[in-house]
């Protein structure tokens, strides 16, 4: 898997949800509304989902292995970590991009 773009579309400030995140794969596959969530332990990854007829919500989209789960949410992590800290540098809050 080439990761061949990731965009921060919108940071939070005040929720559980900080980012929602677009992902380019070999620069012919977008991948939309993947969220960055901050969990009790650390900041994770979701992929985007809806709800089912049972309630239960269910990945739309997701890799297949292990070792792609990691490819992606550290890239994921690393890119909002980088917007994270342009926005610190330029003196705005997170919740100011759109």
């Amino acid at each position: 898997m080439n990761i061949t773009d990731i965009r921060i579309r919108k940071l939070y400030e005040d929720a559980r949800l900080k980012a929602l995140v677009s992902v380019t794969v070999d620069g012919d596959l977008a991948v939309h509304d993947i969220k960055v969530i901050e969990g009790p332990e650390r900041l994770f990854v979701a992929m985007p989902s809806r709800k089912d007829e049972n309630g239960t919500f269910r990945d739309i989209t997701h890799p297949i292995t292990p070792e792609a789960r990691h490819t992606l949410e550290n890239a994921i992590l690393e890119r909002y970590q980088e917007a994270i800290a342009e926005l610190e540098a330029e003196g705005a809050a997170p919740h100011a991009t759109a």
